[in-house]
């Protein structure tokens, strides 16, 4: 088998797991239950004036 074929082979099976596992894991990480406050936060950044600090 050549090295290709090994890397193919790998792509199309493993990898292709973890990149699901990994876009799960952000996805859930986004719609967590705490995060609603940072989110808030986040879309009213661009209102607020620099002496509001």
């Amino acid at each position: 088998m050549s090295r290709y074929e090994l890397l193919r082979q790998f792509a199309d099976s493993w990898a292709l797991l973890a990149m699901c596992v990994m876009f799960l894991g952000l996805v859930g990480w986004t719609f967590r239950p705490g995060a609603r406050r940072h989110h808030d936060e986040a879309a009213q950044l661009i209102f607020r004036s620099d002496s509001d600090d």
